[in-house]
């Protein structure tokens, strides 16, 4: 068979990108600002690069890069790549940059994974899941990175769309930060659905929620203070106890929250477990808001397949502007991947993908060739209802 003398995998990905779009925000921050030799479209691909082939350090980055030579420039990397070239530019080059691109490609992803989830759909509205991952870091080679007195972190506050585990919004702080102060910076979508953990119940933060038309989901503390008005009837074989309106009655928590709540005690038929929700939300029958609670978890597979596949564990730098940088731009390559995936309707999982990627990189094979063969298996046989993006 002839070699095909097409276009690199790297090359066929990086086509994908908007490269308009990042020009644009490159300008606006004027990140190509006094550059002669290298540029901020390089330096991308360069962690782009590095992202997709677990690369261990910006010596590693520098070696394999060099081993390719001329294959780097259908890629767009036009000048030789040192470590210290690419150290100085995730060191001064703004990271709200990649953050900007990251998000435009956040909004574009969500479109395309829109309907995946029939549950999720049938609501006819928008559900989100909202939580937080901490990274670790050492607080002596990270000292900006405040968590606890001996130990660093930084934290990735993340809303998943729910209709296709697509992350909408990402907001990255100091591990010392509060899970609960991230909602001050959640965008709120009047008809839309948050779900949370109750480490975010703070009634004056979900009461602006409520002001602002939006449904807030999660589960009650045990030491919640609260007088029940009445009593919905409940069918007892779903596993809901009991369906109630309450109002609060701690001081501060009356004060902060001054309108009902529904309280709702469900017990899950699989665990045994008892599990109360409180909402603000008094139409949606009790069942399906018990299921949408625990939809969050894709929130969790989330944190578990970016951790498992990303590099943001090993950090190429330890400055907070190259720690940004490098949480972004990976982000970013996972919003690109999974466009990709849904583009060419391939049946590999993200993981796959990305393991493909990182063996092949500068392999001369169609995009498409490579990320729809067919599997000769039992499993691709059985019919799949929601786009599986975490599987390993």
């Amino acid at each position: 068979m002839a070699m095909n003398s097409g276009r690199s995998l790297l090359s066929q990905v990086l086509t994908y990108i908007p490269k308009y779009q990042l020009d644009k925000i490159i300008s606006k921050y004027k990140g190509n600002y006094k550059a002669q030799e290298f540029s901020c479209w390089e330096q991308y691909v360069c962690m782009a690069f590095a992202q997709l082939t677990y690369r261990e350090s910006l010596r590693d980055i520098e070696s394999c890069l060099e081993a390719f030579g001329s294959k780097l420039y259908h890629c767009g990397i036009k000048s030789k790549v040192a470590k210290s070239t690419l150290a100085y530019w995730n060191e001064k080059t703004n990271w709200n940059i990649y953050c900007e691109y990251a998000h435009y490609l956040i909004s574009y992803a969500r479109k395309l994974y829109n309907g995946d989830n029939e549950f999720i759909a049938e609501l006819d509205a928008t559900v989100y899941a909202f939580d937080s991952t901490t990274i670790d870091l050492c607080l002596n080679l990270f000292p900006w990175a405040k968590f606890r007195k001996k130990k660093g972190a930084i934290k990735a506050h993340t809303l998943i769309d729910l209709d296709g585990n697509i992350p909408a919004w990402i907001f990255i702080t100091e591990g010392a930060v509060h899970d609960v102060n991230a909602l001050d910076h959640l965008p709120i979508e009047a008809g839309a659905y948050y779900v949370m953990d109750k480490g975010y119940i703070d009634f004056k933060r979900l009461y602006r929620m409520t002001v602002e038309s939006a449904t807030w989901i999660t589960r009650a503390k045990d030491n919640m203070k609260f007088k029940r008005l009445y009593s919905a009837v409940t069918d007892r074989s779903t596993g809901v106890i009991c369906d109630q309106t309450i109002v609060l009655l701690g001081i501060k928590s009356k004060k902060d929250y001054p309108d009902k709540i529904r309280r709702i005690k469900y017990k899950d038929s699989v665990t045994s477990i008892t599990y109360v929700f409180i909402t603000n939300n008094f139409k949606t029958d009790a069942i399906t808001i018990c299921r949408l609670y625990k939809q969050r978890w894709q929130v969790e597979l989330f944190f578990k397949w970016i951790k498992q596949n990303l590099r943001i564990k090993v950090f190429y730098g330890t400055s907070k502007n190259a720690v940004y940088t490098q949480i972004w731009i990976a982000i970013s390559v996972y919003v690109l991947i999974a466009i990709i995936k849904k583009e060419l309707e391939s049946p590999y999982s993200l993981n796959k993908i990305l393991q493909i990627l990182s063996v092949g990189i500068f392999e001369k094979i169609q995009l498409n060739q490579a990320f729809t063969k067919i599997e000769l298996s039992n499993e691709m046989t059985d019919p799949v209802k929601q786009l599986i993006l975490f599987d390993s």
